[in-house]
């Protein structure tokens, strides 16, 4: 029998190595591993969808190992250690049965069934993001602290086949620092977005003779550590270290608008491929799903633990799934406000009134009796 983990809209890593995936039509969030099992240095830090029918989650953690997990069976089936370079992985990747795998020390390899086929590069040191090209699987992308945007060709991978050229001087004619955060390939064409830790946003265009971004828009005072590209890809979502996320428009080169509720940094941001809704985690331990269009926060669940990275499926139809009746869920936690709205309201018990001697003080009311009039004696 199929586990109910197919029905799971969208999976979470956390720092805490747990995996968790969330049902939206529910509202339930379900921990595949168990408590016993939880380290420190087996924290989530990559995740990506292992096949197109996304049956499958290739989760990467901090002590180098890739984990598979398959939702049909609702547990991990397979393990294997990707050793070599050094830091944890800042990129994961799936092309033609072959693992790919970036590391912060810049050491890109792709690990085959035989380890003698294995292909590996040097990409710069103090990498942040290395991301797949869904249009090209053999084409990636990596860029990080002083080491500026580098597109790679896996199949020729002694040196880049795009290599951004840094930004001018500012006005005082000083060097402006390199600090690229994370980066996406826009579909249909060879463009690439990236977020910086200096609050910028650039576009890039490697079928343009100009290295330098084509495109450049600051956004906030805080480094942005998260972006994801909206349906249509003209314009995309971004997230800061501060808490902040806004949408900005990569045609006119300005702020659409910004999407509030949060309360920590950041950490992860994808955009529904269809539909107008993107979800978001970070160090304030909410899952949340906001409507793009209108700006809406459509669903929020409290997760327990800080959140590294998700994954959103693609599936449209969600109201017309999960067949199966909800199973009961003992340590999914529900959002605030619902948990108070949900609780029982107590009646307060009524203090009956005693009768007591007229020169006591009355407790129960907090008031004195009156006093009785002296009546003088007769002559």
């Amino acid at each position: 029998m199929a586990s109910s983990a197919r029905w799971n809209h969208v999976w979470l890593g956390s720092e805490t190595g747990i995996l968790k995936g969330v049902n939206l039509r529910r509202r339930q969030a379900t921990n595949y591993v168990a408590a016993s099992a939880l380290r420190r240095d087996e924290g989530v830090c990559a995740m990506c969808w292992g096949d197109p029918s996304e049956s499958e989650i290739l989760v990467g953690c901090l002590d180098r190992s890739v984990k598979l997990f398959s939702t049909e069976k609702g547990k991990f089936t397979e393990s294997r250690q990707c050793l070599g370079g050094e830091g944890s992985f800042c990129g994961l990747a799936v092309h033609d049965s072959s693992i790919i795998t970036c590391v912060e020390s810049g050491l890109l390899k792709v690990w085959r069934d035989a380890s003698s086929e294995n292909v590996e590069t040097q990409v710069g040191a103090g990498v942040c993001r290395m991301r797949q090209n869904p249009a090209q699987p053999q084409c990636v992308g990596t860029g990080g602290k002083e080491n500026a945007l580098k597109v790679w060709d896996l199949q020729r991978p002694e040196e880049p086949i795009f290599h951004a050229k840094n930004v001018r001087n500012d006005w005082l004619n000083l060097r402006v620092p390199v600090w690229e955060h994370d980066l996406q390939f826009l579909p249909g064409s060879e463009k690439i977005v990236t977020c910086t830790g200096h609050h910028q946003v650039r576009l890039y265009d490697p079928s343009s003779p100009q290295r330098r971004p084509v495109l450049e828009v600051t956004y906030g005072e805080y480094p942005l550590t998260a972006l994801s590209l909206t349906p249509g890809a003209d314009s995309v979502v971004v997230g800061s270290s501060h808490g902040d996320m806004a949408v900005i428009d990569l045609r006119k080169g300005r702020l659409v608008k910004c999407l509030k509720g949060f309360a920590g940094s950041v950490r992860s941001v994808q955009c529904h491929p269809t539909l107008p809704l993107v979800a978001s985690c970070g160090l304030d331990r909410f899952l949340r799903v906001h409507n793009v269009k209108d700006k809406c926060l459509v669903h929020k669940v409290y997760l327990k633990s800080r959140l590294n990275c998700l994954l959103l499926t693609s599936c449209e139809k969600w109201e017309d799934e999960d067949p199966e009746p909800a199973a009961p869920q003992a340590d999914v936690k529900e959002e605030e406000d619902e948990l108070w709205d949900g609780m029982e309201t107590v009646a307060t018990k009524t203090v009956l009134k005693r009768s007591v001697d007229p020169n006591v003080w009355e407790t129960q009311l907090g008031k004195r009796p009156k006093k009785q009039k002296r009546t003088s004696a007769g002559p």
